[in-house]
């Protein structure tokens, strides 16, 4: 099989899937303003009212959901802040732009925080204020618990993100070594009127694990916080001073994050514009416009990339050669966030290391997958994700390119680098997790 034309149409699907998550057109899409009053779902403000309307937006989509905010709201805005991790950013009339740090928070995130809070303290009850929320909002805006360090809490991050843990593991622990994530944030927004526009790269769309919950109560505690560390085994390696902390935590000594019952939601809305759905529902129109039969299998996979790779393309097998449980063409679409356990010295991320699975697995079949983060960002590196057929394999052979090396030294990233098959976009100024899109023509 020449498998051009499938590779071809795996990823113009992705670049749908990608437009779906736009998110100047997922903040647009959900703002009305008609004589001076603004309507966000079925809710009405009166902007003329408030005395100030601060914005407030930070994450990797934060730059073009700040515009569209501007370009709505125009001179009711009184001033704002956005964060970010791009190089360049529109020009703003009334916002500032601060670059940050991710993933890993550094002096920079702890600027951008510091300017954060310094702006809420401004805000009263009689002003409004608006976050504009997006993935990678948990390192970009880093403000650590009193008594611990930038440091501490780099490191802890570090290790969090190579141990294995997933997102709602990751968040919990952050929300308590930090002030301002667990609903920390809006703690120092009231009793301003608040609103909080979110473009969701969580699994579930879980509003207290998107950049770790900034503006909504946490249902987590210091007592969920040992139970990610025991069951990573992680005792031993979190610095001393954040292991006393979260037994302070634990013991009561530390109040814990921002609860349901601490204050009044009539003053308080939360919206997600856009997610991970958004874009499957996208990715699978744009499959049966070019004659595919589609299924989307989940926006909620999780769990380790290698044995989601094995899950799915089983899958596949049997729409290859039974037609169920759908027939050929076929086109899976799948969606969330898995976990890479490293235990090598290798570079690469979820989606490559799923991508590189997968390839195993479908040597000599008739399927072709792509695997990529809608960020843009697979891990550390500059790709997004990869592309891999039934020939992938046979081809890195030719090569002398061992996978099974490659995938035990968690070093997808060069895998596909020496077939040519990253998949390189760039920054897309989005994040809505990752994608899966396998075919069987």
């Amino acid at each position: 099989m020449d498998f051009k034309k499938y590779r071809k149409q795996s990823i113009d699907i992705f670049h749908e899937a990608l437009q779906a998550a736009n998110p100047y057109k997922c903040v647009s899409e959900k703002l009305s303003l008609k004589n001076n009053r603004l309507q966000i779902d079925t809710k009405n403000y009166e902007l003329e009212s408030f005395k100030n309307i601060y914005v407030i937006a930070f994450g990797k989509a934060s730059t073009e959901m700040a515009l569209a905010l501007e370009h709505s709201l125009g001179s009711f805005i009184t001033d704002g802040i956005v964060v970010s991790n791009h190089d360049l950013a529109p020009e703003y009339k009334k916002l500032k732009y601060i670059r940050s740090s991710h993933p890993i928070p550094d002096e920079k995130s702890i600027k951008a925080a510091k300017k954060v809070v310094e702006l809420l303290e401004n805000s009263t009850k009689n002003d409004l204020v608006i976050f504009l929320i997006s993935g990678g909002g948990s390192s970009m805006v880093a403000l650590p618990s009193e008594g611990l360090s930038l440091h501490e809490k780099r490191n802890v991050t570090g290790i969090l993100l190579k141990s294995g843990v997933d997102t709602y593991g990751l968040n919990t622990i952050r929300k308590h070594i930090s002030q301002i994530k667990g609903g920390g944030l809006l703690k120092k927004a009231l009793p301003s009127q608040v609103i909080t526009l979110i473009l969701s790269d969580v699994v579930g769309d879980k509003l207290d694990g998107i950049a770790s919950g900034p503006t909504v109560p946490d249902e987590t505690t210091f007592e969920e916080c040992w139970k990610v560390i025991e069951a990573l085994r992680l005792e031993n390696r979190i610095p001393p001073q954040v292991i006393l902390h979260l037994e302070r935590g634990k013991l009561g000594e530390i109040p814990d994050t921002l609860k349901k019952q601490d204050f009044d939601h009539k003053k308080v809305q939360t919206v997600i514009v856009g997610n991970n759905l958004k874009s499957l529902v996208s990715a699978k129109k744009k499959a049966k416009k070019l004659g595919y039969n589609t299924l989307l299998l989940s926006s909620q996979m999780n769990g380790e990339a290698r044995e989601v790779a094995k899950a799915v393309s089983s899958i596949a097998f049997e729409i290859e050669k039974y037609d169920l449980p759908i027939k050929k063409p076929a086109c899976l679409i799948f969606g969330g966030e898995t976990t890479v356990t490293v235990t090598g010295s290798g570079k690469g991320g979820r989606n490559t290391e799923t991508a590189l699975s997968f390839s195993m697995e479908i040597i000599n079949h008739n399927v072709i997958g792509l695997f990529c983060g809608t960020d843009g960002i697979d891990g550390t590196t500059d790709a997004a994700g990869a592309i891999c057929d039934g020939n992938t394999r046979i081809r890195a052979r030719k090569m002398d390119v061992s996978a099974r090396e490659h995938l035990t030294d968690n070093d997808s990233y060069h895998f596909f680098d020496y077939l040519g098959d990253l998949i390189i976009t760039g920054s897309t100024g989005t994040n809505v997790m990752d994608l899966g899109i396998v075919l069987i023509p």
